[in-house]
């Protein structure tokens, strides 16, 4: 049980922002609004997760993990209800925002969670299970967002996620227990908070995976923020032709993390498994911007749906393995480690999601430029912080 609610907790957020994807397109028209304005909301949400993260990692190690849990549940649910009835797209903006602050609880909880109850390779082993659960909102979210925009609007959809954070809300306060003791709980405030970050920070190889997975996920992101208006405007995919296409993508990246868990991780190093991934989604980016600026002609909908069905599987050779290899090295500090493992990557794609649609509407160029980008960036610090052919301290 607790695992099927922590893959909950970690799938809301993404299940708030890939429902909604279908519907970007019907947004700026309603709201007589350019694409790149629109994919402020997004930004916003992510801007949201990231820094809620921030203030919720500390807050659990000081009074433990269910009582923040609670209360970013409820925030998540009245900002999802005040979306609904948004009237601009500043208005809206800015509850995207709150929806974030308020959703990052769980994911920030639940890797907290995952670390007060495993170590070593059977953390990363329940981060690949995780995924498993939590990928299924990437899978169905955008063909329930498509097939609910075939009888509603797009207020429609925060709806439904409002009525998912309420269910949430009471399975969380019915069934998922106390995981960190009292007696383990931090008692200082935000100064011994911030002297706890300043110290991960001046861990080398913490630090590489956690900007490692950060500029991964800002590949990801590119891809989030960008696809609604390249498959569909640029190369004519219905709502819901792009909604199968996200799902199958999404099924990439479930089946190759149960690959991970299931067969890789205990057989081979987690840095080999990672090196492995880089290099994976590093030739599906550059066979992207190579598409994408026309170097074999103008490809169709297929060529550029595979490189991206590639590039999305391979992040999950990258992401939970990072991430479970920095919080292997923070047993002291789980909720503020979480903390900036997800702010980080969070924070990264705001920055990077808004560059995507830089070009107008009509140009894939950049997104394939920005997750080329991210990814060599991912790689570099990977190389030059981790230094996996090195024995560990």
């Amino acid at each position: 049980m607790v695992t099927l609610i922590l893959g909950s907790l970690t799938a809301l957020p993404a299940l708030s922002m890939d429902m909604y994807l279908p519907a970007l397109p019907d947004v700026g028209g309603a709201m007589h609004t350019p694409a790149a304005t629109v994919q402020l909301t997004l930004t916003a949400c992510l801007l949201g997760l990231a820094v809620g993260q921030l203030v919720v990692g500390p807050m659990s190690d000081r009074f433990g993990r269910r009582r923040p849990l609670l209360i970013g549940s409820l925030g998540y649910v009245l900002a999802s209800a005040a979306c609904a009835v948004a009237p601009t797209i500043e208005t809206l903006t800015l509850f995207r925002l709150l929806q974030g602050l308020c959703g990052a609880a769980g994911i920030v909880i639940a890797r907290a969670v995952v670390r007060d109850l495993y170590d070593g390779l059977a953390m990363a082993r329940f981060f690949s299970t995780l995924m498993l659960i939590s990928g299924v909102a990437p899978i169905l979210a955008p063909v329930l967002g498509g097939q609910v925009l075939r009888f509603t609007d797009w207020r429609g959809v925060f709806l439904i996620l409002t009525g998912i954070g309420v269910l949430l809300t009471f399975i969380v306060l019915r069934w998922l227990p106390e995981t960190l003791p009292p007696g383990e709980r931090h008692s200082g405030g935000v100064p011994a908070a911030l002297h706890t970050m300043r110290g991960l920070f001046r861990d080398r190889v913490f630090t590489g995976y956690l900007l490692a997975g950060a500029f991964t996920f800002a590949g990801l992101f590119a891809y989030v923020a960008a696809s609604p208006f390249v498959m569909q405007e640029i190369y004519g995919a219905s709502p819901q032709t792009y909604s199968l296409l996200f799902m199958a993508n999404s099924i990439g990246l479930v089946a190759v993390g149960q690959i991970n868990g299931k067969i890789l991780v205990g057989r081979v190093p987690l840095d080999k498994v990672i090196a492995f991934g880089l290099c994976v989604v590093l030739s599906a980016a550059v066979s992207l911007l190579l598409m994408t600026t026309g170097v074999f002609g103008r490809p169709g909908l297929l060529p550029v749906a595979t490189g991206l069905f590639v590039l999305m599987s391979g992040m999950a050779l990258i992401l939970p393995n990072a991430n479970s290899q920095a919080l292997m090295r923070t047993p002291h500090a789980a909720g503020s480690a979480s903390a900036l493992l997800g702010t980080s990557q969070f924070l990264i794609g705001a920055i990077t999601s808004p560059l995507v649609g830089i070009a107008g509407e009509h140009t894939a160029v950049p997104m394939a430029i920005v997750q080329l980008a991210s990814l060599l960036l991912a790689a570099a610090c990977f190389v030059a912080l981790c230094r996996p052919w090195r024995t560990r301290d």
